[in-house]
């Protein structure tokens, strides 16, 4: 028996195993727009890689009307909506969705080969939230449309002394929410002071964590970074990983709340151009086009 061989064999599949990576503390680019939107913008342009599957993330408040009628294509366009907003948020889109955003729903539009969408407050609202685009794999770019509604009612709960967490889509801590488009688990939690939760992210994943109030102490694999509110910081955990736990901890002495989207990597070059997320330029002349032409349907 060749027992160097053996050992040689265990040794470089140990090796081939590497550890998730954490990005620095991260701060969005402040957006405002007119009176009555105010937004911190996050872009995987600026963040790199660690953001796969997100493409953009916009931590908002929304009180009249901003964008008008506008076109997704190549992506999904997802909403959250935090449950202290006020109001409604009325949405529309080509595939003949007409109702009413409501504090702690979410919904995801899965644009594919192309939709119309827009969403703005009722009157007298005030809209606190998430709106999140992803990537998709090329090979799902275009797919006929699609949407998906989460009302805060349909969204399990995990909750003990120290937090209360929901399950807006996929699973944690064996609770499972409703099934997500592309594998992906989006959370939406209050962590008590000095309390701890812990979310176990798996290989070939990402994950984005953001102080939406309060400051956060987030640990992977033995490091900490503490986050500001405001701040996101992004985890990615390599296809050669292995399980491994974020633990968020609450420092301070007000309650946090914190939003997390755990999914999927997808590795593929893309290009976004705006509303639009396609695998090459031509892609992009294309689907500008079919929009300009009409073809991407109408509200």
């Amino acid at each position: 028996m060749n027992t160097s061989n053996t050992a040689t064999d265990i040794y470089t599949q140990e090796k081939s195993f590497n550890a998730p990576q954490m990005t620095t503390p991260l701060d969005g680019n402040s957006v405002s727009i007119g009176n009555g939107f105010q937004a911190d913008n996050f872009r995987a342009q600026k963040v790199g890689t660690a953001m796969d599957p997100l493409i953009m993330v916009d931590h908002y408040t929304m009180t009249t009307s901003t964008f008008d009628a506008h076109p997704h294509a190549g992506m999904s366009a997802v909403s959250l909506i935090f449950e202290d907003s006020k109001g409604r948020f009325h949405n529309r889109d080509s595939l003949g969705n007409d109702f009413d955003l409501l504090p702690g729903d979410l919904y995801w539009l899965s644009a594919g080969s192309g939709a119309v969408h827009d969403e703005s407050p009722r009157e007298n609202s005030r809209i606190h939230g998430l709106q999140v685009f992803v990537n998709v794999p090329q090979a799902q770019r275009f797919n006929a449309p699609s949407s998906l509604l989460v009302r805060k009612d349909d969204m399990p709960v995990i909750k003990n002394a120290e937090y209360q967490v929901k399950v807006v889509l996929g699973q944690s801590n064996n609770i499972i929410g409703v099934d997500s488009p592309n594998s992906m688990t989006i959370l939406d939690g209050h962590i008590s002071p000095n309390g701890n939760f812990s979310h176990t992210i798996n290989s070939n994943r990402s994950v984005w964590v953001h102080a939406i109030k309060g400051e956060l102490k987030v640990s992977v694999a033995g490091r900490v970074e503490k986050i500001e509110q405001g701040q996101a910081i992004a985890i990615s955990n390599s296809t050669f990983g292995r399980d491994t736990n974020v633990t968020l901890t609450n420092p301070s002495k007000d309650i946090a709340h914190f939003a997390l989207f755990d999914g999927e990597r997808i590795q593929e070059t893309y290009i976004q151009e705006g509303p639009f997320v396609m695998g090459s330029k031509k892609e992009i002349k294309n689907i500008q086009a079919a929009y300009a032409a009409g073809e991407l349907g109408n509200i």
